[in-house]
């Protein structure tokens, strides 16, 4: 197989290898960007049909594209997020192969650099950059055992409704994926019971502002640590049907049937936690703690924003939070169907590297790996809150196209391939 040399060779081609590749462009850095698939093709192939963008479109995009049949304040459907990153690709010519998977790399013995091995042959790079994000493999607890219910199916596998056999449906996970699965689920006519574990639910609006933007004003989006014991809390928040905030209450209301975290399994039984009240009060404490701030805000700075007094009233929590199920006989119950909302785990089998911790995650400091020449963009907290948002993955992309500028200049020293020369991409 052809062989080639470059100087940076980015992994994937979602939001973050798009932003890296813009960044390295600008500062005249030769690169490719490897993509197993298509341009985003997470947001095209593993989300259910109705999914939308959790942001608005004046928020969740690059600076250098609007969204070109998406109002500002509305919210981007799968399809037209995917191919916002292909024509954002385009406008910046960003040297994408698509269909190219890369099955290894390694250090190479005695020089810098690394050996990039892809099923259509080896790349020598100088820099890799892995830009394939945090959503890489579906993670499914081990608790119910295969032929418990007739289907068992992870949130990046669920479609629509109709995909299911008839019957009630469970689903484990309440972050912004599973309170939209389990309320699509519901309206279409379904019984629907929904395992609630720890969570933020920030306002989907507050006095005519969506939480994005009171999340900047704040500040919030540039904390650089997430609060302790928070790492992994997830964010309920929808834009579906045009947006709206993520209330339990009214999802009971609606007859979903909320339930503590999803336990344990045994002969036919499932078992949940008794934390339900527990889990709903955080999430009604983060909520309320966000209005109380956004308050404070307006008044400190004179602001012209409409009063929401209503939306500090909660109500009463419903029956099945005051008494929440114990258990569920899946049977009796009439589920055919579970459906796991339980996020993703990172996979860089690829990556030859020693650049993990003992549980396998990421060593880095703003992406910056422990390993000279290797780098990470997209994770959840690269750099601060809003490192794997649309947005913030752009600025750090910058940041680590600054960094590998300024170290590339340091390794030129005293040769005649200096930053700025033509560039280096060859094949041999």
């Amino acid at each position: 197989m052809p062989s080639e040399e470059t100087e940076v060779v980015v992994v994937g081609a979602g939001q973050a290898g798009v932003a890296m590749s813009e960044h390295l462009g600008a500062h005249g850095v030769p690169h490719v960007v490897l993509e197993r698939h298509r341009i985003a093709e997470r947001w095209r192939s593993e989300r259910w049909d109705s999914l939308v963008a959790n942001g608005p479109a004046w928020h969740d995009r690059f600076p250098g594209l609007e969204f070109s049949e998406v109002a500002p304040d509305a919210f981007a459907s799968k399809e037209q997020v995917a191919e916002y990153f292909a024509a954002y690709a385009e406008k910046i010519s960003a040297p994408v192969r698509c269909g190219v998977e890369v099955t290894s790399v390694r250090k190479h013995t005695g020089r810098p650099g690394f050996r990039v091995e892809t099923s259509e042959g080896s790349i020598d790079a100088r820099f890799v950059v892995a830009a394939t994000g945090p959503f890489q493999r579906p993670v499914t607890p081990p608790i119910v055992p295969d032929g418990a219910v007739p289907v068992q199916i992870h949130s990046s596998g669920y479609r629509n409704p109709e995909q299911l056999p008839e019957g009630a449906v469970l689903v484990v996970g309440a972050g912004s994926s599973g309170v939209q699965i389990a309320d699509e689920l519901r309206r279409s006519g379904r019984r629907v019971l929904l395992s609630v574990g720890p969570h933020d639910r920030p306002p989907r609006e507050y006095r005519g502002r969506d939480f994005c933007w009171w999340l900047g004003v704040l500040g919030r989006w540039d904390a650089e640590t997430p609060p302790q014991g928070a790492e992994h809390v997830t964010i309920a928040v929808s834009g579906a049907r045009g947006g709206h905030t993520v209330d339990f209450r009214a999802l009971a209301a609606d007859g979903i049937e909320l339930v503590g975290m999803t336990g344990s399994y045994d002969d036919g039984v499932l078992r949940f936690a008794p934390d339900l009240a527990t889990s709903i009060a955080l999430g009604d404490a983060n909520y309320l703690e966000l209005l109380r701030a956004a308050d404070a805000y307006v008044e400190r700075n004179g602001l012209d924003l409409p009063e929401e007094p209503e939306a500090h009233v909660l109500g009463p929590d419903p029956e099945c939070v005051v008494h929440p199920r114990m258990e569920l006989d899946l049977a009796a119950a009439g589920v055919t169907s579970i459906v796991w909302a339980t996020g993703f785990a990172a996979d860089y089998g690829w990556l030859e590297a020693d650049v993990f911790d003992e549980n396998g995650r990421p060593e880095h400091r703003r992406g910056v790996s422990s390993e000279p020449g290797v780098y990470f963009l997209g994770l959840p907290w690269l750099s601060r809150r809003g490192s794997s948002f649309i947005w913030g993955v752009w600025h750090d992309a910058r940041y680590i196209a600054d960094h590998i500028t300024t170290r590339r200049g340091y390794l030129s020293y005293g040769t005649t391939d200096r930053p700025g020369a033509a560039p280096t991409t060859r094949q041999n």
